[in-house]
Parts: C-alpha cells; structure tokens; sequence
C-alpha cells in the first residue's frame, strides 16, 4: 500500500488557514483521495486542555510550559492520528504543526530549544505559510465573533509572521504564499502545488 501524505496549513491566528485547509480536503475528497483532516493543538489530551486554559487566561503558564505542553499534545496527535492515517494512504491535512511551535515560540524562547523538544518529529511533505498582516487578521478574528485571546495582539502577530518568514528560509517543505487574497485564488495556487506533491 502507497503511504499517505501530511500537509499543513500554517499562519498567524487569523491568517486563513481553516478555510484553506477545508477547501483543500473538499477538492481533494472529490477527487477520489481519502482525507483527514486536523489542527493544532488538539481538543483531545490533557496537555491540550491545560494549554486552551492559559491560552484564555484561567491559569497561569510560562512560555516554555506552554511549548513543552504544546510538544507533548504534538507527540499524541501523531501517534494517535497522523501517522496511522498516513500508514493507511491517507492524506493528513492539518492547521498547525511545529512550525507555528518555531513561529510563537521564538518570542519568547531559544530556537534551538524549540527544535530540540521537537527534534523526533517529522516533516510534512508540503507546509504553506498564508502571509497575511496583523490588521487583517485582527478584523478576522474580531469579525468571526472571537476575542482576542494570549497570542493575537497586534505586536505578537507581526512578530509571528516575520518568524515564519524566517523559519521558511530554513525548510524546505514551506512555501510562504500571499494570504490576503480571495479564498478561491488561494486554493487555486495550494492545489497546483498539492498535485506535484501527491502524483
């Protein structure tokens, strides 16, 4: 049996990356591919629901228990879904991975660090970063009725984005594509460069 494929979505909170991915997992579903699709963190594990508590400010957390707990769900997520799924022929999509671990967690700590506690992790075959500014993802997520939670001040998310500029230098799988587009433009570039993937 061929192996599946991992693809991820990544971006500032705001930046599109569901929308994106639901697109993707439809076309490719139509197109007689076998489809998972997932996020990060997950609502799944403990770690997660300790890192949903800090992240709306119920308790308090550091920046590095907020990576570890991050890493830990990470380690769940695959073993529990993305790589039987893969093992079975199965495309994974997901919004989120550890790049977005590489892109919040440098404001605060190492990068070395970070890739450290995600050094047994693997590669997705493609990784799209959506670029998008923080006003506009800011009238996103205050449009879609949420609030602006830990990591989605204005600051923060400029600083994000220009670390997934960064990481992006660094990876071979990311390509850093314009965000601010019309969602059906977006698709249109994701798929072709999906296609050459998964041939």
């Amino acid at each position: 049996m061929t192996k599946g494929k991992f693809i991820v979505f990544e971006g500032p909170d705001g930046s599109g990356q569901t929308t994106q991915l639901k697109m993707l997992a439809e076309k490719l579903s139509v197109l007689g591919y076998r489809v998972v699709t997932t996020a990060e963190p997950t609502h799944e594990s403990k770690f997660s629901l300790q890192i949903s508590e800090i992240l709306s400010h119920k308790i308090k957390g550091t920046p590095k228990e907020i990576q570890e707990l991050i890493s830990k769900d990470r380690g769940e997520h695959l073993k529990n879904l993305i790589l039987p799924a893969i093992e079975k022929g199965e495309i994974v999509i997901s919004s989120r991975y550890f790049y977005s671990t590489f892109a919040y967690g440098l404001i605060d700590c190492d990068l070395d660090w970070l890739r450290s506690i995600n050094s047994s992790f693997p590669s997705p075959d493609i990784t799209f970063v959506l670029n998008v500014c923080p006003e506009v993802c800011i009238e996103r997520i205050i449009r879609r009725g949420k609030s602006i939670q830990f990591f989605e001040t204005y600051e923060t998310l400029k600083k994000v984005m220009e670390n997934y500029k960064k990481i992006a230098a660094m990876f071979s799988d990311i390509r850093v594509i314009d965000g601010e587009r019309l969602p059906e433009e977006i698709h249109s570039e994701v798929l072709s460069l999906v296609e050459k993937v998964i041939k």
